[in-house]
């Protein structure tokens, strides 16, 4: 069921990383790539994996302390002067804290600042939920000019770095604390603002962005057993938003699901849905946070916890396809 170019065999044994880890390689690569890279953390320099380009270019770095508000504001600065400045935190601080100042001193003047927000969706397990960002898809895409990315696994997030570094616009690359299923290779093509189909379905399009992807595909073996040939999109831009491929898939199926660790409320299934009702109206079903905060607990334990498993997206996707409710 799955495109031998996109996914490694998920039926044996699945390599995990985190993938901070890929964007932590991606960053010192774009450092050598390209002089103009500067960086800057909040205190957290080693848990957002900044550590390994501080360590190689110490003159391109600046620690810049507990204080979110003005790490996006001395990287709106540094943009301004030339540079290209990735600033990095935990999300539930950037964006979480400092919404009004991205807002303010970077897309209102269209700065390339590169916004990483790590440790975000309820993955982040025992911290609980004043860590587990699960508002920052919405808050971003909402945000004129802004460029939103969340790539599935390490490799993708190395190669969405190097590709924010080249890309003139504000950029908020989403990363996860814990490791994750490796399901992309040196060979997967990434280009921010497109979407991949990987895995070929015509009953239903299941549509997922960042970790869920993972989930989603482990979906598309349930429901294959039951009969059902269910289409896998990765969205790892979630703004802008690819919509040729999207509805190009669901004018197939007729029959959506999405699914994100994040507040269904705004984010990928809100983009989604934006796009099908003013362009092509089907059943569709939101996988998310239902409009409340998370909690406490491993990081396994919450996406079952919150139905956010290939379990509960294949309970969804029966749903739809036999009822046709839409939520």
């Amino acid at each position: 069921m799955s495109n031998d170019l996109y996914l490694t065999d998920l039926e044996g044994e699945v390599k995990e990383e985190p993938n901070r880890n890929g964007f932590g390689r991606g960053l010192l690569e774009a450092g050598k790539k390209y002089k103009n890279v500067v960086a800057a953390c909040a205190d957290l320099t080693d848990s957002t994996k900044m550590n390994l380009f501080r360590d190689e270019f110490p003159e391109r770095f600046i620690e810049i302390g507990v204080a979110e508000q003005n790490l996006v504001t001395v990287g709106a600065g540094m943009a301004a002067m030339g540079k290209i400045p990735f600033v990095s935190s935990y999300a539930a601080f950037s964006p979480g804290r400092n919404w009004e100042q991205i807002r303010t001193t970077i897309c209102l003047n269209d700065r390339p600042v590169k916004i990483v927000g790590s440790h975000a969706g309820v993955s982040v397990g025992p911290d609980g939920a004043t860590h587990q960002m699960l508002e920052d898809i919405a808050l971003m895409r909402v945000m004129p000019n802004m460029v939103v990315i969340a790539p599935c696994d390490s490799v993708e997030a190395q190669k969405a770095t190097m590709a924010m570094a080249a890309d003139p616009r504000p950029n908020y690359l989403r990363l996860a604390r814990e490791a994750v299923p490796i399901i992309t290779t040196d060979k997967t093509p990434f280009e921010i603002g497109k979407a991949y189909v990987f895995a070929q379905g015509s009953d239903i399009t299941l549509i997922a962005t960042g970790t869920m992807t993972y989930q989603a595909l482990m979906a598309v073996d349930l429901l294959f057993k039951d009969g059902i040939e269910a289409e896998v999109i990765h969205v790892p831009t979630i703004k802008p938003l690819d919509a040729e491929t999207i509805l190009k898939s669901v004018r197939k199926t007729k029959a959506v699901v999405t699914i994100e660790e994040a507040q269904k409320v705004g984010g990928l299934g809100g983009a989604v849905a934006e796009l099908l009702s003013e362009n092509f109206p089907v059943k569709i079903k939101r996988i998310g946070m239902e409009d409340r905060f998370g909690e406490s607990g491993t990081a396994n334990e919450l996406i079952k916890h919150f139905g956010l498993d290939a379990k509960h997206i294949h309970l969804a996707a029966h749903s739809v396809l036999s009822s046709g409710s839409a939520s």
